[in-house]
C-alpha cells in the first residue's frame, strides 16, 4: 500500500496540465540515448535481439521494447514501455492489458519471476521507475484536461503512456 501511494505521488508530481505529451525540459536526444542503453542491456540479459519502436508520435509513450517469447523462460514475450515522462516505465507479459498485473501473469505461468526481475533490474539500472500496470489502470483524477478518444473514463495509463 505504501509503495502504491509513493508511486501515485510520483505520477501526480509529473502531471502538469501545460505539458501533456512530454514534460517541460524534454530532450528527445537524451531519452533516445537512454532507451538505446536500456534496450542493449535487456538484449544482453536475454541473449537476443529485441524489437524496438522508438519516438512514438502523438503519444506520451516514447518506446516499446519487446523481448521475444523464445528468449523467455515461459515462452511469452515481455513488453517494456518507456514514457516520455522519465523515469516512468512499465512491464507487461505478452502485451499491456493481456493480464491484470505481472503478478497475475506469473501466477498463470505466463511470466517467469526471474525474467521479470531481469527486466526490472535493467530498468532501475537505467534510471527508470517501474510503475505496475494495475496502478496505471486507476481512473485518472489528475489536474490535466485530457483530450481522450477511447471508451470510458481516462486512466493514468492514458496520461503517461497513451495517445493524444
Amino acid at each position: 500500500m505504501e509503495r502504491d501511494a509513493n508511486l501515485m505521488a510520483v505520477l501526480r508530481r509529473l502531471d502538469d496540465p501545460e505539458w501533456l505529451e512530454f514534460p517541460a525540459g524534454y530532450s528527445r536526444t537524451e531519452l533516445a540515448a537512454s532507451c538505446g542503453l536500456l534496450a542493449a542491456d535487456i538484449e544482453s540479459r536475454f541473449s537476443t535481439s529485441c524489437e524496438i519502436e522508438r519516438d512514438i508520435q502523438d503519444s506520451a509513450q516514447y518506446a516499446r521494447i519487446e523481448v521475444p517469447g523464445e528468449s523467455t523462460v515461459s515462452g511469452t514475450r515481455i513488453v517494456v514501455l518507456v514514457s516520455k515522462f522519465k523515469p516512468l516505465a512499465m512491464v507487461a507479459a505478452d502485451n499491456p492489458g493481456a493480464f491484470l498485473s505481472t503478478d497475475e501473469a506469473c501466477a498463470e505461468g505466463e511470466l517467469d519471476a526471474s525474467d521479470l526481475e531481469e527486466v526490472k533490474q535493467a530498468l532501475v539500472g537505467s534510471g527508470h521507475l517501474v510503475i505496475p500496470e494495475e496502478l496505471l489502470m486507476n481512473r485518472y483524477d489528475g489536474v490535466a484536461h485530457l483530450r481522450f478518444h477511447g471508451s470510458g473514463e481516462p486512466d493514468w495509463w492514458d496520461r503517461f503512456f497513451g495517445s493524444f
